[in-house]
């Protein structure tokens, strides 16, 4: 798995610009309307789930576990396919509930690949913290409901910024694991302990 998230260090870093553009657009349009956050959502949970199930589709031609990365793809597109939906009816509640559960999920999911990865590669502190960062977005959306659109768009926003941040180096980090030519030392990879 190591070696497939090496070899894939790209696409953490587009799953990261992608995470940072939504929030600079949030934090552009302060005035967003429901409708527009909705769209946005749409847009960038789309975006991600499609980088997801490609990486778990190279993954599993490399024969290496993609469950973990198959899963938070087609989620990120479920929920995707749940804001568009509901886009059109212009209601607050449901688009948290979805938005709630796509980051509970991705943040498990994203904790869950740092464990296997912890055997494998320092660094993996990042993905972890990816994953916590997710949490946090789907359990402040839960404990504070019914927040209107600019408040809704201030969380995703905050999100996007540490999240994208987060995978950025995650992924630069890998970049040079990989042993690619990065300018910088290669990341320390741990020697598994019997």
């Amino acid at each position: 798995m190591q070696v497939i998230l090496a070899k894939n260090w790209w696409s953490l870093v587009i799953r990261g610009v992608g995470a940072i553009v939504v929030g600079v657009i949030t934090v552009i349009r302060n005035a967003i309307s429901i409708d527009e956050l909705a769209f946005l959502f749409f847009v960038y949970a789309l975006f991600d789930g499609v980088v997801g199930i490609a990486g778990a589709v190279r993954a599993g031609e490399a024969h290496s576990r993609w469950t973990t990365l198959m899963i938070e793809g087609l989620t990120g597109m479920g929920a995707a396919i749940a804001a568009i939906t509901l886009q059109s009816t212009g209601a607050v509640l449901p688009l948290e509930l979805v938005i709630a559960a796509w980051a509970l999920i991705t943040g498990v999911l994203e904790i869950a690949a740092a464990r296997q990865l912890r055997n494998h590669i320092a660094g993996e502190w990042l993905l972890a913290l990816s994953g916590t960062a997710s949490l946090v977005l789907g359990i402040i959306t839960i404990a504070l409901p019914r927040a209107n659109a600019a408040g809704i768009a201030s969380r995703v926003g905050a999100y996007g910024f540490a999240f994208g941040i987060v995978l950025i180096a995650l992924g630069f980090r890998l970049r040079s694991w990989s042993g690619k030519p990065s300018g910088g030392k290669p990341a320390r990879v741990r020697q598994r302990t019997a």
